[in-house]
């Protein structure tokens, strides 16, 4: 068996004439933890949607998941594979329940029976660690927090492989970053491969084990964290100053 679950290789998605991921190249090694970071409109989130085809796959380059190319594949099928997603926005359905919102996620990935469903969500739920008594409410009484574990048990429910979070530290406090680190490195430790955008610099070097960083829809640099961020085209891309 291959160390490489997923391999992107040269990933290109154009907008008529706006490149937003160009020729994108970069394996994942299975069971780790890769960071991806980058400015605002690097291609980060828009990567992702290429990857998973959700909403919309690459205009060019190859997908490759465990040996299988995926970059023309229906979404469904991709997810079933074993390829799960978060996104920016937290889920939330206002008349469901959090364990019914999970249970929708488990209805697409998995086809599940009544009871079975239930079952799952639930799993996903603690594994996630989210309040029982919390599980029966409005997804609109939660709290940030609790909409960021509901979003993650929600691509969980799906027994992913490989689980690729977008910026779930978004909105949250410095605590509430803290147990999320914690819950990250947890998923991790199951066997399940993350990759994670993120701003939250101080979160991504704490738990990635390598970080990659794009910039204006190009890879500008990979590696160990602390060899990145001291990069001087990583510290330009950041705070628009080359490095002394």
């Amino acid at each position: 068996m291959s160390d490489t679950i997923l391999d992107i290789r040269n990933a290109t998605k154009r907008f008529g004439g706006l490149t937003a991921v160009n020729e994108v190249s970069f394996t994942v090694r299975r069971g780790e933890l890769l960071g991806i970071a980058g400015p605002n409109g690097s291609g980060k989130s828009t990567l992702f949607n290429i990857l998973t085809r959700i909403p919309f796959g690459p205009t060019s380059g190859e997908v490759w998941f465990d040996g299988q190319r995926i970059d023309r594949m229906a979404a469904h099928r991709i997810a079933a594979m074993g390829l799960s997603r978060t996104f920016q926005k937290d889920v939330e359905f206002p008349d469901l329940t959090a364990c019914e919102t999970v249970g929708v996620a488990a209805t697409y990935g998995k086809g599940l029976s009544r009871r079975d469903l239930r079952d799952a969500a639930e799993a996903a739920l603690d594994l996630v660690e989210f309040d029982p008594g919390r599980r029966a409410m409005p997804t609109t009484d939660l709290s940030v927090y609790q909409r960021k574990q509901l979003m993650i048990a929600s691509a969980l429910v799906m027994d992913p492989r490989v689980l690729m979070l977008d910026e779930p530290a978004s909105g949250l406090t410095r605590p509430e970053i803290s147990v999320l680190e914690a819950l990250l490195l947890k998923i991790n430790a199951t066997g399940i491969t993350v990759i994670l955008i993120e701003h939250v610099l101080s979160l991504l070097m704490a738990v990635s084990e390598r970080l990659v960083v794009l910039n204006q829809g190009a890879l500008l640099a990979e590696g160990p964290p602390s060899d990145v961020m001291k990069n001087p085209a990583v510290i330009e891309a950041y705070l628009g100053t080359r490095a002394a």
